[in-house]
């Protein structure tokens, strides 16, 4: 049977990751309050982010920038949109 968290970005019980999504406390958290459902949604958006801006990946200030977005994501606040993208519909 799967584990379910009370997932803050979608504000209800859902299925929770399997492993932490990165090292450290922030992963250690991200288990405790973010879905399996919520991180896919964010991963598939964090590649957008990272293609329209250009973001690289060893810079320290972008990959700051990108965990700034993400908790925006998930605190359901305003977080940056990629201006190219459309979405299926």
């Amino acid at each position: 049977m799967t584990k379910k968290i009370f997932c803050k970005k979608f504000n209800k019980e859902l299925d929770a990751l399997s492993s932490p999504p990165m090292p450290g406390p922030k992963g250690a958290e991200l288990m405790k309050t973010v879905s399996d459902k919520a991180w896919k949604e964010w991963r598939s958006h964090q590649t957008t982010l990272i293609n329209e801006k250009h973001l690289d990946m060893s810079s320290a200030d972008d990959r700051k920038w990108l965990i700034d977005e993400m908790d925006k994501f998930f605190n359901n606040e305003d977080y940056e949109q990629a201006s190219g993208f459309k979405a299926l519909t």
